[in-house]
């Protein structure tokens, strides 16, 4: 039995393995949108055997980063100014109701010195005019804030559509104007949730969204970047 057991772990560790080498190459773009590659390439670059790399495929494909195609392995799959509209519309929904629910409960110490470490480090990679490392810092307070809610379904959601947007954000950044509006968005947001002001944290979270939003799909069209 314990040698059936240590195989299955060792089954998954390699599936998961698999999984987080092949996301991390497609949110990074290094796996570009319309890239297509067989089953036994990916094995290949990633030195493992078929077995796991199907089952990470299958996942990635579930949280729609790649299309499995009969016979033609996986495609990255693009993401038009349409896919974007309707993620950040489905975004600022979410987010505002996770900011909303994580001023209505009662945090630690910690969990709010996190949200503003976040917006610290977002101040000092601007004054550093470090575009990179600020988005870094804004993808933390996002994912920060939305485990606040303490609602594990909409943590989910939120995760998945996270994923889908970095690729998007990461190609564009450069393009985009300095966000400093964006960082006292935040501020705002942490100071509501500190106080339990939800209606407050719900309010300038959703504005703050839509704005992001609405920039990110002016950046596309205005670029002639219909689809990436």
């Amino acid at each position: 039995m314990a040698t059936q057991s240590t195989a299955k772990k060792t089954k998954l560790s390699y599936a998961d393995r698999a999984y987080a080498d092949i996301k991390k190459r497609i949110l990074n773009n290094e796996l570009s949108a319309g890239h297509q590659m067989m089953e036994a390439e990916v094995a290949e670059l990633l030195q493992i055997s078929r077995t796991p790399v199907r089952e990470a495929i299958m996942r990635l494909e579930a949280e729609g980063l790649v299309e499995v195609r009969p016979r033609h392995g996986m495609k990255i799959k693009p993401i038009s100014v349409s896919d974007m509209r309707e993620i950040y519309a489905l975004l600022t929904g979410l987010e505002s109701t996770a900011a909303w629910q994580a001023a209505s409960r009662t945090h630690s110490a910690g969990e709010i010195e996190g949200l503003r470490q976040s917006v610290k480090d977002m101040d000092k990679a601007l004054k550093a005019k470090d575009l990179a490392a600020w988005a870094q810092a804004d993808e933390d307070f996002h994912r920060l804030l939305v485990s606040m809610s303490g609602n594990e379904r909409l943590i989910k959601l939120v995760d998945r559509f996270m994923d889908q947007v970095h690729r998007v954000r990461m190609m564009t950044l450069r393009l985009r104007p300095m966000p400093k509006q964006s960082n006292e968005d935040h501020a705002k947001v942490v100071a509501a949730i500190e106080s339990n002001d939800a209606d407050t944290a719900r309010q300038v979270h959703q504005s703050h969204r839509e704005k992001a939003g609405e920039m990110l799909v002016e950046l596309l069209e205005s670029h002639g970047l219909t689809q990436l």
